[in-house]
């Protein structure tokens, strides 16, 4: 285990503070792009969709042809980005908000 000494001269605290939720907002706004960019990135197959969504590869292919998820084809392969079939649910859910 490798230790470390810090010393600190002439900072007041507020001064420490500062630049330790300076350092730290840095890296948490690192994180947060790293994980929304490898969420985003993540593709799905057909079955992998139907699987997640919880519905058959017949709704999937329906669903694909009316334009409601959008395939990506790569050469004779088709795949999903999973943020895409996200923002279907979340647009759904949206839409079906009862206003009593």
């Amino acid at each position: 285990m490798i230790t470390k000494t810090i010393q600190i001269t002439e900072v007041s605290v507020d001064e420490l503070a500062d630049k330790v939720a300076d350092k730290l907002l840095l890296k948490i706004e690192s994180y947060l792009k790293q994980l929304s960019k490898t969420k985003s990135d993540e593709l799905l197959t057909r079955k992998e969709v139907a699987e997640y969504l919880k519905i058959s590869l017949v709704t999937v292919s329906s669903w694909s042809k009316y334009g409601i998820i959008n395939p990506i084809r790569l050469g004779n392969k088709i795949r999903f980005k999973k943020q895409d079939i996200l923002n279907v649910l979340e647009q759904q859910s949206i839409n079906k908000k009862r206003v009593y």
